[in-house]
């Protein structure tokens, strides 16, 4: 309850993860209750963290800015996390070992009549976009508005990062592309490590562990769903099979892009390396040498790239500005990010990628040329509760 005549405050305050835990950072806006002026931001990388963590890191950066611009004003919190909300209140209890002293800290910095408002993540874009500038390396430190540079040490603006869109779905000039790169899950080729190529070859479904990785991202990314305009994918069963899943959780169609299939194995499609080099090992050395060779029947590496690169430019041209998960393999998905780091064909060989994992491209207009340049927002990250090679000891 405001007092009449103390001032008021509001902050927003939000934190993430890119992996959970992984680089994190936090946002914090602190506003004028009573006409929404935004009287300081602050956003910050705390190296690896969890989302916990991060959440609460941008709670007490915003009790420090209520403290020093507007002391003893009456404080209210909003943000996105039930866990911040409910244990600030004292409705539940900190069981976390590791997260007692920041709870400890927050509860020392905030006004005793401080109130915890919950609001849903699309009501709390402006430290979300702070958090997601200080991941990119966009921002750094506190900005007070008018208050000229030497107040923080904000960056230049730069296009959206993958959790940082257009508040609608519509598409904004000179906006970049987001592209969100998703794996297919496993099938049994994928368990037993045989070729499994494109339509070409015996193009085998998703198996129930496939099935239930694919539900996990698509839940992960529900998160997002009023930001994503479009989920595309290869015309190969499990890549179509994926992607049916994240679009029923995200409620759009399914798009069909041929560039984005699987190499073609050709005669080696069903077997596994040892089998392959067994029967065919001079092709097989012949085929890591050169990245123009071909298995018999099947496809170079360079041919992949040319039908893989024909395809992003259609993508681009029909999404251009918004923000589009893509369901495609292995070997397209690598060649993309190679692409977009500018790194030669060669890295392929030189990459981890996880069934069902998750990454993902900007792609930025250059509005005198015509070209575009890219950016890597995230490669390789599984989405939270999934184990990465790391856990399990497979590295």
């Amino acid at each position: 309850m405001t007092v009449p005549g103390r001032r008021a405050v509001v902050i927003e305050a939000d934190g993430g993860s890119r992996g959970n835990p992984g680089p994190a950072a936090y946002g914090a806006v602190l506003k004028d209750a009573e006409t929404g002026e935004v009287l300081a931001e602050e956003a910050m990388t705390i190296g690896v963290a969890s989302n916990n963590v991060a959440e609460y890191s941008g709670l007490i950066a915003g009790l420090k800015l209520a403290a020093e611009l507007a002391p003893g004003a009456a404080v209210e919190v909003r943000v996105d996390s039930k866990l911040v909300v409910e244990q600030m209140s004292g409705r539940w209890k900190v069981k976390h070992p590791d997260m007692r002293s920041l709870v400890e800290e927050a509860r020392r910095l905030a006004p005793a009549d401080t109130t915890y408002t919950w609001v849903p993540r699309d009501r709390n874009q402006h430290a979300d976009r702070l958090v997601n500038e200080a991941l990119d390396g966009r921002r750094a430190g506190v900005t007070v508005p008018g208050a000229g540079d030497e107040a923080g040490d904000r960056l230049p603006d730069q296009p959206e990062s993958l959790v940082e869109q257009a508040e609608s779905p519509s598409a904004k000039p000179g906006a970049p592309t987001t592209v969100v790169l998703v794996r297919h899950g496993v099938t049994a080729h994928t368990s037993a490590r045989r070729f499994s190529g494109g339509l070409g070859g015996d193009n085998p479904g998703l198996s129930d562990e496939g099935r239930t990785q694919v539900a996990e991202v698509a839940a992960w990314l529900l998160e997002l769903r009023e930001r994503i305009d479009a989920v595309v994918c290869s015309p190969v069963r499990r890549t179509r099979e994926s992607a049916e899943i994240i679009a029923e959780q995200l409620r759009l169609p399914v798009e069909e892009e041929p560039g984005f299939a699987e190499m073609e194995f050709g005669d080696w499609d069903g077997l596994t390396f040892a089998e392959v080099a067994e029967r065919d090992q001079a092709g097989l050395d012949a085929w890591f040498a050169d990245l123009a060779a071909t298995p018999p029947g099947g496809e170079s590496f360079v041919g992949v790239q040319e039908r893989v690169l024909a395809g992003l430019s259609r993508l681009l041209a029909a999404h251009a500005g918004r923000t589009v998960v893509v369901v495609s393999h292995v070997t397209p998905i690598k060649t993309l990010v190679a692409h977009a780091v500018g790194a030669p064909l060669d890295a392929l060989f030189k990459m981890e990628l996880s069934p069902a994992s998750v990454s993902a491209v900007s792609f930025h207009p250059d509005v005198t040329t015509g070209e575009w340049t890219s950016s890597l927002r995230l490669y390789n990250t599984l989405a939270p509760g999934r184990r990465t090679l790391l856990d399990t000891g497979r590295w």
